[in-house]
């Protein structure tokens, strides 16, 4: 009896947690309005110093110079952005934002599932749109992202929503988008604990897991290709692998890991395919380049894990893969995942300062991402007849210095910029007279 008191409790305090400070979805644009002044980052590499951009029933009707392009302004409301700047929403690749609220609670963790196999688990159904982590995306401008579930050898299957919904469904903008890997490790570290050698050494299974995977797979096709007199939702789970349809992601980070992992995909006949991760992409890029493979790279706010490997090898490696003429975007796993997902823009801005214009790593978290994804067609680029998922700031958007945002919208939708961290920040503030720049 005390342990159910005890997890009553938690629940109780789980739910006003949950509720606290949730900002209500923006309402239906029902205005036509423009932007003017500003300058515009389109997301393709081009920028439009003093544009206009003019939305309509949450799409882009209009774009382009100021002193060339007519408006009629009596007819919409005007946001005047002189002397600030415009971008497409950010998007986090490879994330699992809303799928955990509270790591020690239980009940609010739909990060992955049991067993090994689980193409057919969809992380949409269990993604929580109102969660307090996703609210506090929006102040930097991350507006999209891509749910993705963890665990296993296929760890499921991956959808890719919009940061500002009543439910799942309200968010979804493109369901079950692939399914991802964790390729087998070629090498693993001893357990120290158990007082093994913690340096790396070959893993004396990997032929055998990779086999495995190769065997799973051509069951499921041989499935696909049959009767399916007896119905099999994993193995169905994959014929978009088979088909075109779904984006095959393969969690894998060393050289030899990528190789196999690219050869294993073409065997397979699966020509949509991305590398997550990719520690040692650029040292394979020949091999991803041949074969069409993007990658989504690893935080670059990381450690060189290799004591050979340059101190700025996570830095300048998005400059390595977009010379090689891949194309990449950034993701955030790791430590303190969701948290961090904020700050992609500014793991952005940290490979310009390692080689890359500013517009080409905007287009890391903008329209290369998008194109991966495989949302392009409406977001990740300022481009007329894409959603008007967007954001104004008051300066560089890469740049956590300047990086203040002043409007922010979805699908045309204005969107709140207030979390349960900003009502704190102001709460204490005016608890304590601190002034707002």
């Amino acid at each position: 009896m005390k342990t159910f008191k005890h997890i009553n409790i938690l629940l109780l305090m789980l739910c006003f947690t949950l509720s606290f400070s949730q900002q209500t979805p923006a309402p239906e644009q029902t205005k036509d309005f423009a932007i003017v002044g500003a300058t515009a980052h389109i997301g393709n590499g081009e920028v439009i110093e003093n544009s206009i951009i003019v939305v309509s029933n949450g799409i882009i009707t209009i774009i382009g110079p100021e002193a060339s392009t007519p408006l009629t302004r009596q007819a919409m409301d005007i946001i005047d952005a002189k002397g600030k700047h415009i971008y497409p929403g950010f998007i986090v690749s490879n994330g699992t934002l809303g799928l955990v609220e509270v790591d020690a609670v239980k009940a609010s963790d739909d990060l992955s599932e049991l067993g090994t196999y689980n193409p057919h688990v969809r992380s949409i159904i269990a993604y929580n749109a109102e969660s307090k982590v996703v609210e506090s995306m929006r102040p930097n401008g991350v507006l999209l992202g891509q749910v993705v579930p963890r665990g296993g050898r296929i760890t499921g299957t991956s959808s890719i929503v919009q940061y500002d919904a009543w439910n799942w469904e309200d968010a979804a903008i493109k369901t079950d988008d692939g399914i991802h890997i964790n390729w087998p490790n070629s090498f693993s570290r001893g357990r120290w604990w158990l007082g093994e050698d913690p340096g790396l050494k070959p893993n004396k299974d990997y032929s055998k897991q990779v086999k495995e995977l190769t065997d799973y797979f051509n069951e499921a096709k041989a499935y696909n290709n049959g009767d399916k007199a007896k119905k099999h939702l994993p193995f169905e789970a994959m014929s978009g692998l088979f088909d075109d349809s779904k984006q095959l992601y393969i969690n894998v980070d060393d050289a030899k890991g990528i190789t196999d992992a690219v050869n294993f995909a073409k065997n397979q006949g699966i020509t949509k395919m991305t590398i997550v991760g990719g520690y040692q992409a650029s040292e394979v890029a020949d091999i991803l380049k041949q074969n069409n493979v993007s990658v989504m790279l690893k935080r670059v706010h990381s450690l060189p894990e290799l004591e050979d490997h340059d101190y700025d090898y996570t830095f300048k490696q998005a400059k390595q893969l977009v010379d090689a003429g891949i194309l990449v975007s950034l993701e955030t796993s790791g430590d303190m995942e969701r948290m961090n997902s904020r700050n992609l823009p500014f793991y952005a801005g940290t490979t310009v300062a390692h080689g890359l214009t500013k517009e080409q790593a905007l287009q890391l978290i903008t329209l290369n991402a998008a194109k991966i994804l495989g949302i392009d067609n409406m977001y990740g680029s300022l481009e007329v007849g894409k959603s008007a998922t967007l954001f104004i700031s008051e300066g560089d958007a890469l740049d956590m210095r300047t990086n203040n945002l002043s409007h922010a919208f979805i699908d045309g939708r204005s969107i709140s910029l207030e979390t349960h961290q900003t009502t704190l920040w102001k709460r204490y503030s005016e608890k304590y007279g601190i002034k707002e720049n």
